[in-house]
């Protein structure tokens, strides 16, 4: 038998450093391949649930790892238990509902059942019908249990990895960014809703979007022309993780007099005077934080982003579907100490993001623009220097570096 070889990849990066990217990342469906091995089931933690989704025991939600489709379940003890959701038999799909409550886990082609943990509990005729056929003797059940993954928790908020390399969550997480993750989660949430969105882009273009923070003073035209979200504010970015992680954050009524005359020139974004809102209570809001921060976009590599747009808090995950195409999964959520009053304000903000959210619309449509464009330029390069080459902390949000802090980090992972 021969051995299999993997395919030499067709990616020539032009420079060392993280400032051009060949459009061929986007493109190269071994390259996918080869992130589905080396990123998702390698040795990075992925955002799979949070606590509050699967409260009491047997409750279960199906998400995925990459493009792997897992369980995600609590068991008898309160454990939360991740596990690949295919039968190890003849690798049929377990779980085809979202969620739900189960005592165990049945394939409906053979029936062979799993407890919650993963762990094969029985097979149909093993011992065959009046002792012929069946299973052979020697046939050992421990060693045809589901593919599990590690799970951690941090702060209600479960991640996964296939990895035993993976250092634990909050070591991966850093300092840093584990304490924003604080910030947010300081006390018992309570969900909202949640909703998806198919990007017709690669995977990489939607990170690439969430880390690029000066496209939203020009891109989204409603934050600029309501002022929730414009250049002039004091802000920053935040680069962690080997660059992979990062948080972009800005404090909404902090416009100097320069600043903001110096984006009604139109060197920014010129405002829009003749917009204006019949409902104006869509984007009123209540101060979050003691931080005065009133936006703040945190991703953790390689596809959870944790979300504060005013008093819009969300969680969204991507997932990679295909080389040009994936699904954001966004879940809202508050706290469960508001006010009534703090309760609708939060679902009219809600209005704001998601598939034709006010100010995250046009991200869902970006990524499709780029992915047409590139088709048949893959010898060609993206130029990241806004901001300078190098990845650092920066105290404007008029910067590449934190779509930089990507690409550093993802070559490093992947080696290539």
């Amino acid at each position: 038998m021969s051995e299999i070889t993997t395919k030499p990849l067709n990616i020539q990066w032009p420079t060392a450093d993280a400032s051009r990217i060949p459009f061929g990342v986007f493109t190269d469906p071994d390259l996918y391949d080869l992130e589905q091995k080396t990123l998702f089931r390698g040795p990075n933690w992925s955002f799979v649930a949070m606590e509050i989704e699967i409260p009491k025991a047997g409750d279960y939600k199906t998400t995925f790892v990459g493009d792997t489709p897992v369980i995600v379940v609590r068991d008898q003890d309160g454990k939360i238990n991740c596990f690949v959701n295919r039968c190890a038999h003849r690798g049929a799909t377990l779980a085809y509902d979202q969620c739900g409550n189960k005592q165990d886990f049945t394939c409906v082609y053979h029936n062979w059942r799993y407890d919650l943990g993963g762990n094969l509990k029985s097979v149909a005729f093993q011992h065959g019908v009046r002792n012929v056929g069946g299973m052979p003797k020697d046939f050992d059940m421990c060693q045809h249990n589901l593919t599990k993954a590690r799970v951690e928790v941090y702060y209600g908020l479960a991640f996964a990895t296939f990895s035993d390399e993976t250092p634990p969550l909050e070591t991966y997480l850093g300092e840093r960014m584990a304490k924003h993750i604080a910030r947010v989660f300081n006390r018992p949430v309570k969900l909202l809703g949640s909703y998806s969105q198919v990007l017709h882009s690669n995977w990489k273009l939607y990170m690439e979007n969430v880390k690029d923070s000066y496209h939203a003073s020009l891109l989204h035209t409603f934050f600029t022309t309501f002022k929730l979200n414009r250049l002039s504010m004091e802000g920053g970015v935040v680069v962690d993780g080997g660059g992979g992680h990062h948080i972009s954050w800005s404090k909404r009524g902090t416009d100097s007099a320069a600043g903001t005359a110096y984006e009604k020139a139109g060197e920014l974004r010129s405002l829009v005077d003749d917009f204006t809102l019949a409902d104006p209570t869509l984007i009123k809001s209540w101060l979050e934080y003691d931080d005065g921060i009133t936006h703040a976009i945190q991703s953790i590599f390689p596809t959870f982003v944790l979300q504060q747009i005013q008093n819009s808090l969300a969680i969204r995950l991507l997932v990679p579907r295909s080389v040009d195409k994936s699904e954001l999964f966004w879940i809202n959520f508050g706290y469960e100490d508001d006010t009534p009053e703090q309760y609708d304000m939060r679902l009219r903000q809600s209005n704001l993001i998601g598939p034709a959210g006010l100010v995250s619309l046009e991200d869902g449509m970006i990524g499709n623009f780029i992915q047409r464009g590139i088709q048949r330029e893959t010898d060609d390069s993206a130029v990241l220097e806004m901001g300078g080459r190098a990845v650092e902390d920066q105290q404007s949000r008029v910067s590449e570096a934190a779509v930089r802090g990507f690409w550093q980090a993802y070559r490093a992972r992947m080696g290539i």
